[in-house]
């Protein structure tokens, strides 16, 4: 529509400006911190586990103490994950590329929700790398599973021989190929409950090593003895061993859940400040600095 407009009058259309059609998530600079804070924490990661501080083998440092090397391992992981979130976060926030439609607040809230995708971004990348070699174990696992069933089915014994044997032990077997194996099944099958052997396998294990090693009965009685001993010794060490993998474990999970909160918090605030830094245009001289 034409305008009537005085003579010496100059009209100007100022149109509205285009509202950006792009997206307010930076994906470079969200990658860019994953990077960076996947880099680091895997950096720390090996060195910790170069001097001890994991949690596979707590015995990593010769006269430590196992509580005292646990709780290192827990405080190492700690800082590994928080330092690392923050700092991807920091470098997140200080390199997106702020859309200048919004107030300080808003634009705060939008450095530190690129923090949070950091963060959720190198979980789920450290979650298929975690997945990947669980499949990889489980794998390996099965492949070990199905060769030891190949081993067994080519075995001509069954998980009756030992009731079998019990059927005829009349007499005192001379061959020490019987009389080991014999054994080998009455040791199986007290594992197989509480690994206690009973009075009469006990006796008929005396029988069988005086008549084969042709020891006298009292020395026969000491070896049986010593050997159920130190079948026991080792049990119980394997249960022992059990039960810490057991409680590590359920630690191990309860820390990673409690760091995982904590990282995420910290990599929210981390990218704030690096906003902050990036709209004040400051610089680290001491850090920073051009040589």
């Amino acid at each position: 529509m034409a305008l009537n407009t005085p003579p010496g009058v100059t009209v100007i259309d100022t149109a509205p400006a285009p509202v950006a059609e792009s997206s307010y998530v930076d994906w470079p600079a969200i990658i860019a911190g994953i990077v960076l804070a996947t880099a680091i924490s895997l950096v720390l990661i090996s060195f910790g586990s170069a001097i001890g501080l994991n949690f596979v083998d707590f015995h990593g440092r010769d006269g430590a103490p196992v509580w005292l090397v646990g709780i290192g391992a827990a405080l190492w992981f700690l800082w590994i994950q928080i330092s690392s979130f923050m700092a991807g976060g920091y470098l997140t926030g200080r390199l997106r590329r702020r859309k200048f439609d919004a107030t300080a607040d808003e634009s705060d809230l939008r450095d530190g929700a690129h923090g949070l995708l950091v963060w959720g971004g190198a979980m789920i990348f450290g979650a298929a790398l975690a997945v990947g070699g669980i499949g990889a174990l489980g794998s390996a696992v099965g492949s070990a599973a199905t060769t030891a069933a190949t081993a067994m089915a080519a075995d001509d014994s069954s998980p009756n021989d030992y009731f079998v044997d019990t059927l005829f032990r009349a007499s005192i077997p001379v061959d020490p190929g019987v009389a080991r194996d014999e054994a080998l099944r009455i040791y199986a099958q007290s594992a197989l409950t509480d690994g206690e052997i009973s009075t009469e396998d006990r006796s008929y294990l005396v029988g069988l090593v005086a008549s084969t090693t042709a020891l006298p009965p009292a020395e026969a009685e000491a070896r049986v003895d010593q050997v159920n001993a130190t079948i026991a010794e080792a049990r119980a060490t394997a249960l022992e061993a059990a039960r810490v993998a057991r409680n590590t474990g359920i630690l191990a999970a309860f820390l990673i859940a409690a760091s995982s909160l904590v990282s995420a918090i910290g990599a929210f605030w981390a990218a704030q400040k690096g906003g902050n830094h990036r709209d004040e245009n400051t610089v680290h001289a001491g850090v920073f600095r051009r040589f």
